[in-house]
């Protein structure tokens, strides 16, 4: 027996393993046609089946581009004049960044088609910072400059300027100011900044009486504030005192209106012997029978207390933010049988009621 046969017949007892054909069919990718295109639709950037390229800086290039054509006068189609000074531009640029222009170019007017456009009410430096606004976004506001540069900007209908300059004066407004900055942006139709001007003005206006600019009010600005009831006051005396300092700062050309003036200060809320003596004796009230009708009223105002109820002007009503305050005082009374010396008042404005001084003995 050779060793090879010995070999084989050492394995006699092992178990003899069949062998299973090779199976070469493929099965089924998981990576199909339908889940791959679902992979490119979810996916962002270049690497999808569609990709928004947006360039950021496009914007800023495509103004950089006009305003260096701008600066050196090519494919410039119109050219505005401003006091002998001329500014080549672009129609398309004026005409979206300005609704006057757009009006102006797109209608059958004779600017339409010139190629020169005189233009009237606005200062040549505002022009030019507009103009640059136009080609850049950007404007340098400043003190010096604020006040005609909102004025331009309103007449060529640039708002965000405008917005920008009204946002500006807000935010320097003072007692010294504010009086010229409400005249100011009523004359320009900036509704808001009037409104927050004359607010303060009102809120500070024992500080605002003190400057220049409260001795220029015309008089019908002047009634338009002592007559508002949110003018703040600690005493009315203070209204008087800043009324009568306008007067004397023009008396000659002031007195012939002041009955009017003087009818918007609460006269019956002025303490009497000030009314006597500062009120009734000043020559100005003396000689107009309706300075002296408007001062006997606040005497009888005092005289006859009980008759205050049929007083039919407002000028007893005291102003919203005075230091004083209606009450209804319900005094002494009767609790279970025992005679009561407290007081207490009730405020009709917060619909609470406060203990004030008792009296000296009960009252039934």
């Amino acid at each position: 027996m050779n060793a090879a046969s010995i070999a084989m017949n050492g394995h006699d007892n092992v178990p003899h393993c069949k062998r299973l054909p090779y199976n070469r069919q493929r099965q089924p990718s998981t990576d199909s046609d339908t889940s791959s295109e679902v992979d490119n639709r979810s996916m962002e950037g270049p690497g999808a089946n569609e990709y928004k390229f947006i360039e950021n800086s496009h914007s800023n290039q495509i103004l950089e581009g006009l305003n260096e054509l701008r600066k050196s006068n090519q494919f410039c189609d119109v050219t505005l004049s401003v006091s002998g000074q001329i500014f080549p531009a672009h129609r398309n640029v004026l005409a979206s960044f300005s609704p006057y222009f757009r009006a102006m170019f797109m209608s059958k007017l004779a600017e339409s088609k010139q190629n020169v456009v005189s233009l009237k009410g606005i200062e040549v430096d505002m022009l030019s910072l507009l103009l640059d606004y136009a080609y850049t976004s950007s404007i340098v506001i400043t003190r010096n400059n604020v006040q005609s540069l909102l004025s331009a900007a309103n007449l060529l209908q640039v708002l965000p300027v405008k917005d920008a300059a009204c946002l500006f004066l807000e935010r320097h407004m003072d007692s010294s100011n504010c009086l010229g900055i409400h005249c100011f942006a009523e004359q320009h139709a900036c509704s808001d900044l009037q409104t927050k001007a004359k607010s303060y003005a009102l809120q500070n206006f024992l500080e605002v009486c003190q400057y220049e600019e409260f001795l220029s009010l015309l008089p019908m600005k002047l009634v338009e504030l002592t007559s508002n009831d949110n003018l703040v006051a600690e005493k009315e005396e203070a209204v008087f005192l800043a009324v009568a300092r306008w007067l004397n700062h023009k008396p000659d050309e002031r007195k012939v209106d002041f009955d009017k003036i003087l009818e918007t200060v609460r006269l019956p809320l002025l303490s009497p012997y000030f009314l006597h003596d500062c009120v009734e004796n000043m020559p100005v009230v003396k000689q107009s029978p309706s300075c002296c009708q408007l001062v006997e009223e606040a005497k009888l105002y005092h005289l006859l207390p009980d008759r205050r109820q049929k007083f039919s002007s407002s000028r007893p009503k005291q102003r919203n933010n005075a230091d004083t305050v209606e009450v209804i005082v319900a005094v002494g009374g009767e609790d279970d049988k025992v005679v009561l010396r407290s007081v207490e008042c009730y405020c009709t404005k917060t619909s609470t009621w406060k203990p004030i001084a008792c009296l000296p003995f009960a009252v039934r």
